[in-house]
């Protein structure tokens, strides 16, 4: 009987330490804006039931005072320009979380929970992200302050600095400008003031692209401590202090001889924000409600062609928990449809794929008219580039034999590959010497934008490809996907057809357009460059994209920090 009663005793003195220790982070906050508390916290043990009434009271009376502030704070739609004349010293103070970005969540935990498994997932490694989904479990027990520090620990601990710059160059970006709040974004790009937002996150996380995309003038966040491994820079995991957003703010114009700012912007739902803001002339608040419309790719202020990583959706806690449930299915399923599209015919691979869930929408504006008369070169087939399945699903779809010419296919892909590929040189004597080999023997489809591209966009098209043949077909592509990207700059590329038929029910879209005719051709008078403008215009058209001028080259620059050339 003895241990029965020591179980009794403990879980009463550990409700009872949870119970004291919340009231008395109550008490702290509530004394700090003002509220008139006494004799509020009695950490006596007789006066524990006690104690739990007064914690239910006060959070109710915390609330309705936090209530009564919002009417002091007039929503974000309410702000109007006045067109004065702007001071170089006049400064517009907000947050990024919950303000710049939208409210995604009631909670606060998870509005910002996806950017921390984006970095853990896409940074740090799967079993990381495992970990940090399982800390769900136990993170909406605690107070704010602690799970973000908990949510920092896990995702950073032993993190390589340049793992983290890859990912906030190349895959967060794309999920900040999904994100942000449309109200206050207007408002942010047509005020002239300074800006400077302060946040509890981690400044790693959000610099950059404040900084880049937003132009931001200042970032002040929660910095995180490294120390350097084997030569290496890791983070630690731990913060170097907790960052209070009004106290940075105050220290921050103090310190820089600053005028109190201008205008502040704050999230409704957050003390911190209205403590932050109230310091500044001119306030208003961001509503859940203000935070429905999200901000139009035209509206973006830089333009959205190059992002990297695997996930093609923002990772909330529901949604990567059933991403993982998702995971072994997903990676058998991607097998048996590669070894379907290597081990059977066209057709019947086809019919299965369609079964297992991959929908293939094919149009053509050309007949097969067979393989190519001897003396008499093949067909050229010109395609846009979204994966390197691109020549896969188009030889399926038109069931016949082509040959693919790429720049960079690892072994593991040209082994799964059903039909034949060839690697060029980048030398374009002799790239275009093969080219013209392996079209005297048959059809050949080439990419002539050198490299994937996930958005709405085409890259510069290279003109080799216009001096070889005038027999050219050009071919609009289009994938889409929900789950997994199937392409990567930074990551193993020879995953990249295992990521892409791992999604549930991937989409390829293709049309082959009529032959490109006589006069269009470098046969009929026109430049190489003439034809490959003229492809890439056709084919933007066709699938609604919008042409540039960027090469393979500066999507390696951007995404990987490097020209993409493995020596």
């Amino acid at each position: 009987m003895v241990f029965p009663e020591l179980l009794v005793i403990l879980a009463e003195w550990v409700l009872y330490r949870l119970l004291a220790n919340s009231c008395y982070r109550a008490a702290r906050k509530l004394r700090g804006y003002g509220f008139q508390l006494k004799n509020f916290l009695n950490l006596s043990k007789s006066q524990s039931q006690q104690n739990t009434s007064h914690l239910l009271n006060n959070q109710q009376q915390q609330q309705q005072n936090q209530d009564s502030l919002n009417p002091l704070f007039p929503s974000i739609t309410k702000y109007e320009d006045t067109g004065c004349s702007v001071s170089p010293d006049d400064t517009l103070v907000c947050d990024i979380d919950g303000v710049l970005l939208r409210q995604l969540s009631s909670k606060h935990f998870h509005a910002f929970f996806p950017y921390f498994m984006l970095v853990a997932f896409e940074g740090g490694s799967i079993i990381r992200a495992i970990i940090l989904l399982f800390s769900c479990s136990f993170l909406w027990a605690l107070p704010q302050e602690t799970k973000l520090k908990v949510l920092t620990f896990i995702t950073f601990s032993g993190l390589k600095v340049k793992d983290m710059d890859n990912v906030s160059r190349s895959v967060l970006s794309k999920f900040f400008l999904e994100s942000l709040n449309f109200q206050v974004y207007n408002v942010w790009a047509r005020t002239e003031y300074s800006k400077v937002v302060f946040t509890s996150l981690p400044q790693v996380m959000v610099e950059r692209f404040l900084r880049e995309h937003l132009n931001a003038d200042d970032v002040i966040g929660t910095k995180l401590q490294q120390i350097e491994v084997m030569g290496r820079k890791v983070y630690t995991g731990l913060t170097s202090g907790s960052l209070v957003k009004h106290r940075a703010a105050k220290d921050y114009f103090d310190n820089n001889n600053k005028k109190k700012p201008v205008l502040g912007i704050g999230s409704s739902s957050s003390v911190q924000d209205h403590t932050l803001i109230s310091i500044c002339k001119e306030v208003y608040v961001c509503n859940e409600e203000d935070s429905m419309n999200t901000l139009p790719r035209e509206r973006y202020p830089k333009p959205l062609i190059f992002h990297d990583g695997r996930l093609a959706f923002l990772p909330t806690p529901s949604a990567t928990l059933a991403m993982f449930t998702w995971l072994p299915i997903g990676f058998f399923l991607a097998v048996f449809r590669i070894l379907i599209g290597v081990l059977l015919p066209y057709h019947v691979a086809n019919f299965l794929a369609a079964i297992s869930g991959v929908r293939i929408t094919f149009k053509t504006h050309n007949l097969y008219n067979g393989p190519p008369e001897k003396g008499k070169s093949g067909v050229l087939y010109v395609c846009n580039h979204r994966t390197l399945l691109d020549p896969v699903f188009l030889t399926t779809s038109l069931g016949k034999p082509l040959t693919a010419v790429t720049y960079s296919l690892s072994k593991f892909s040209e082994l799964i590959a059903p039909l034949k590929t060839v690697s060029l040189k980048r030398d374009r004597k002799k790239d275009g010497e093969a080219m013209q080999r392996l079209l005297s023997k048959g059809d050949l489809v080439v990419c002539p934008e050198g490299t994937t591209c996930r958005e709405p966009y085409l890259l510069r098209f290279s003109p080799l490809f216009a001096e070889l043949t005038e027999d050219i077909v050009p071919v609009a592509v289009d994938a889409r996907v929900s789950m997994f990207y199937g392409t990567t700059a930074s990551g193993l590329k020879c995953l990249d057809p295992i990521f892409f038929l791992m999604n549930p029910r991937p989409v390829y879209c293709i049309e082959v357009l009529k032959k490109l005719p006589k006069e269009m051709t470098c046969a009929g008078g026109k430049s190489s460059f003439e034809v490959a403008n003229f492809i890439q215009g056709e084919l933007a058209r066709v699938l609604g994209f919008e042409c540039t001028n960027l090469t393979r080259k500066d999507k390696y620059l951007v995404l990987a920090g490097n020209e993409g050339i493995v020596k």
